[in-house]
């Protein structure tokens, strides 16, 4: 283990860069020895520590709760015209009425994409295999990025069958969709699931959650549907579909009243439980649709810590972060990732925040 120093601070945070050699261009089981091959940073208030991940059990104890996304990763990109000219898809989220947000984008020349703006209303999107999509309406009236759209064909299949997984200008190359599940993931029933990796629990093998598990640490499983993410705007999450069942419930509150931790793997972890917790603290069984937003002022009411990996500059996720760390004491783990050359993004490195009281290691 080695303890960072507590330089830094809150004003970190508003200027913070990320330099593009920090970006994690491929999984840690290509550049490295596996999954769990990667670096674990552990907050508790201001002090710092750093570790590998496989490190993970000892940072934790028995009655502690992580909470984890089961959703698993849709093969979300599809190309496709418009006109003359070439774009891909990317599929986000299915909508009661059957139609499914999308965003469309163009390739770079590279296997990746860049923004393009989007519309117009009642545009007509040539798909592999002689289907289509038209685009209805924006998603959020008088922006560009995401639409509504009515689609020839059952997406899922339509996915399976030419799809491959979102990918960003930042990774090296197009991974195997393998790459971008987690040990958790389960197939829903209406082959639904997340257009993006729910990526802080990629690190995890099979033999790190058994090993937890022998220590006493349990798993509470809940589902959250992530959409794809701003990667240029940094806009704030659109609503989601989520689950929580009820013995999530049960176990989370047992936990908490037995002076349990509850640590949440990954921020859609926190949106789908801080959807589900009352103004008390107290988890009920809930699913439909969130569209929580949480920031420092509305706080944290079920989750005592996080297990996250490092988000960009101005990502909305930072005021989760802040909301559950607080502003001095993120500065300086973000101060201490920059410093000891940290890896960004979903094949990269592990923040764990920790909380500062009730802790005995």
């Amino acid at each position: 283990m080695k303890a960072g120093p507590t330089t830094g601070g809150a004003a970190v945070l508003e200027a913070l860069v990320v330099p593009d050699e920090l970006s994690a261009r491929v999984p840690p089981e290509v550049r490295g020895s596996g999954r769990d091959d990667v670096r674990l940073m552990v907050s508790r208030g201001t002090q710092v520590s750093h570790h590998a991940f496989r490190d993970l059990p000892g940072q934790l104890r028995a009655g502690d709760v992580l909470v984890i996304n089961t959703s698993t990763t849709l093969p979300a990109a599809v190309n496709g015209r418009v006109g003359g000219e070439a774009v891909v898809v990317h599929f986000s989220t299915r909508g009661d009425d059957g139609r499914w947000a999308v965003e469309l984008r163009s390739p770079d020349g590279s296997g990746s994409t860049v923004r393009r703006a989007g519309g117009p209303v009642g545009a007509v999107v040539r798909l592999p295999g002689g289907e289509h999509l038209v685009l209805d309406a924006p998603l959020v009236p008088g922006a560009d990025r995401l639409w509504w759209a009515t689609v020839s064909v059952e997406v899922p299949g339509l996915l399976y069958r030419y799809g491959r997984p979102i990918r960003y200008r930042y990774t090296a190359q197009d991974q195997p969709l393998s790459a971008y599940q987690t040990v958790f993931a389960l197939p829903s029933p209406g082959g639904e699931g997340s257009a993006e990796m729910p990526s802080a629990a990629r690190p995890f093998t099979a033999g790190l959650v058994a090993e937890l598990v022998s220590r006493g640490v349990q798993f509470a499983p809940l589902t959250l549907h992530t959409g794809v993410a701003s990667a240029e705007a940094h806009e704030p999450p659109y609503p989601e579909r989520f689950e929580v069942p009820a013995t999530t419930a049960g176990l989370v509150n047992a936990a908490r009243a037995g002076g349990g931790r509850i640590l949440a793997v990954g921020t859609t972890a926190v949106r789908a439980l801080e959807s589900a917790v009352d103004e008390g603290g107290v988890v009920r069984a809930a699913a439909g649709w969130t569209d929580l937003v949480i920031t420092p002022g509305r706080g944290v009411r079920a989750v005592d810590g996080l297990l996250t990996g490092l988000h960009e500059p101005e990502a909305s996720h930072l005021l989760m972060l802040e909301a559950i760390a607080g502003r001095e004491a993120l500065g300086r783990s973000y101060a201490e990732a920059l410093r000891s050359l940290y890896l960004w993004h979903e094949f990269g490195d592990i923040h764990l925040i920790l909380p500062t009281t009730l802790l005995t290691l």
